[in-house]
C-alpha cells in the first residue's frame, strides 16, 4: 500500500461508484487515463440529476409555484456548495458560467473592458491554456489601449517568479492571469506568491483552477485571490456548467457581460438597470439540472475528502514518475517540484495520434495532440503536439503499469 494514501481510502470501492469504468473497450477493460480533458460520472451525480429532471424540474427565480420554489432552492443550494468548497465569503461571490472558458470570457468582457485602462495590460504564461489566452488576445486587439505580456516557463516546467517580478516591475500591469495547475505539465503554480506579488504591483489576479480545484483544497479567502475559476466537468460533475468566484467589491463594480433575462433590475424600452452581482452576470435560463450535478459532485469529493484524495494522487504522480521515466525513448514534459497528475510525454519516432490510437487497441483511453496550449507546446519544441496522460481519484497504480507496458510495447510496434 502506498504510504501517502490514508488506510480509509479505497480505491477499489471507489471505481465502484463509476459505472464506465466496468466497461469495455474493443474488448478490453476500459483503462480511462484522459481525467484531465473530462472526469468520468459517479452514481452519485448521475442519480441526484435524473432525480432533479424526474421529481423537481421547473425554471428558477420565476415562478411563484411549488416546482419552481423547490428548484431555485436546489440552484441556489449549489451555489451554496460552491462557496463553501471554495471558502468563499458569501455565496453572492459565485457566479455560475458554462464551463471556465465562459468565465475568462466574462472576466475579460466585464473587467477587461469595463475596468482597466489604456495603458494598462494583463499578464499571462507560457503555460496558459487557450481559454486563459484567446480571451485576452482578443481583449488587446480590441482596440482598447490595453496590452497584453507573457511570463516565461522554465525548462523544468515551472513559472520563472523572477520573470514575473519583471514584468510587474513598471507598475502598468492590471491583472495576472495564469493557471493554477498546467493542464500540460503537471506543474502547480506557486498561487499565494503570485497573489502576494501582483497585489504589491498594484494588479489584480485570475487563476484557472480547471485542474487545481480537482486535485486539492482551494481556499480562495486564503489565497487572497481576486478572481478564480473552474469547470464542473473535470470535477466529476456534468458538462455545462462552470464557476467563477470573484471578490464581492469587485463583482459589484463590474458591468454586465450578457443581457437579456434574469440579470436585470428595471427594464423600459429606453433602458434598463441591473441587478447585483450574481444575478448581473447569469442572463437567460441557468443551467439548472447541471447545478444540481455540480452540487452533487462537490458533496461527493467532501464525502472521501479532498485532503485523502490529494495524497492518493500523490502516490500515484510519485509513481508515475519513477514508471514512466524507465521507459525507453519516452521525454516527459515539464519536472516540476510541486505537480498533479498530468503527464504530457513524446516516444521517439512515433507521432502522438498514431500512439494514442495504439494504447486505444488496449482499451486505454489518453490526449493525443496540443492539448489548447499550443504556445507551451512550441515552446518545449513540440508545435506537432504530445500524447498525455492524466489522473482521477478513481486511477490505480496497476493501470500506470500497464500504460508504461504498452508505451514499451509501442515503440517496439512503431520502430
Amino acid at each position: 500500500m502506498d504510504t501517502h494514501v490514508p488506510a480509509s481510502f479505497d480505491v477499489a470501492r471507489i471505481r465502484q461508484d463509476f459505472p464506465i469504468l466496468a466497461t469495455d473497450v474493443r474488448g478490453k477493460p476500459l483503462v480511462f487515463l484522459d481525467s484531465g480533458a473530462s472526469a468520468q460520472k459517479p452514481r452519485q451525480v448521475i442519480a441526484a440529476m435524473t432525480r432533479a429532471m424526474e421529481t423537481a424540474y421547473a425554471n428558477v427565480h420565476r415562478g411563484a409555484y411549488h416546482l419552481s420554489e423547490v428548484a431555485t432552492e436546489a440552484h441556489e443550494a449549489a451555489r451554496g456548495a460552491v462557496q463553501r468548497f471554495l471558502n468563499a465569503a458569501e455565496p453572492e461571490e459565485i457566479i455560475f458560467t458554462g464551463n471556465a472558458t465562459g468565465a475568462f470570457n466574462l472576466v475579460a468582457h466585464s473587467f477587461g473592458r469595463g475596468m482597466l485602462k489604456p495603458g494598462q495590460c494583463v499578464l499571462v504564461s507560457e503555460m496558459e491554456h487557450h481559454a486563459n489566452l484567446v480571451p485576452w488576445q482578443m481583449l488587446r486587439d480590441a482596440g482598447l489601449g490595453i496590452g497584453l505580456r507573457f511570463v516565461r516557463v522554465t525548462d523544468s516546467g515551472e513559472l520563472d517568479l523572477d520573470d514575473l517580478a519583471a514584468k510587474l516591475a513598471d507598475g502598468k500591469v492590471g491583472l495576472v492571469s495564469v493557471t493554477h495547475m498546467s493542464n500540460v505539465l503537471g506543474s502547480v503554480t506557486p498561487a499565494t506568491t503570485i497573489v502576494r506579488m501582483a497585489h504589491e504591483a498594484g494588479a489584480r489576479v485570475m487563476l484557472d483552477g480547471s485542474q487545481a480545484a480537482v486535485h486539492r483544497a482551494v481556499d480562495v479567502q486564503a489565497l487572497d485571490v481576486d478572481f478564480y475559476a473552474f469547470t464542473g466537468h473535470k470535477l466529476y460533475g456534468p458538462t455545462g456548467i462552470g464557476v467563477l468566484y470573484g471578490k464581492r467589491a469587485l463583482l459589484d463594480a463590474m458591468p454586465p457581460f450578457f443581457g437579456g433575462g434574469d440579470m436585470i433590475e428595471t427594464v423600459t424600452l429606453e433602458r434598463s438597470t441591473f441587478a447585483a452581482a450574481p444575478a448581473r452576470f447569469e442572463a437567460g435560463t441557468p443551467a439548472i439540472i447541471e447545478a444540481v450535478g455540480l452540487h452533487a459532485a462537490i458533496d461527493y469529493v467532501n464525502a472521501i475528502g479532498m485532503e485523502a484524495i490529494e495524497a492518493h494522487e500523490r502516490g500515484l504522480v510519485d509513481h508515475a514518475m519513477a514508471t514512466l521515466t524507465r521507459v525507453e525513448g519516452l521525454s516527459l514534459l515539464g519536472k516540476a517540484q510541486d505537480r498533479g497528475g498530468v503527464f504530457a510525454f513524446a516516444l521517439d519516432g512515433v507521432h502522438p495520434h498514431d500512439l494514442s490510437t495504439y494504447l486505444d487497441r488496449a482499451g486505454i483511453c489518453v490526449r493525443a495532440g496540443r492539448h489548447c496550449a499550443e504556445p507551451l507546446h512550441a515552446r518545449f519544441g513540440l508545435e506537432g503536439g504530445s500524447t498525455r496522460a492524466s489522473f482521477g481519484l478513481y486511477t490505480t497504480r496497476e493501470e500506470i503499469d500497464f500504460l508504461a507496458q504498452k508505451l514499451t510495447d509501442a515503440r517496439r510496434f512503431f520502430a
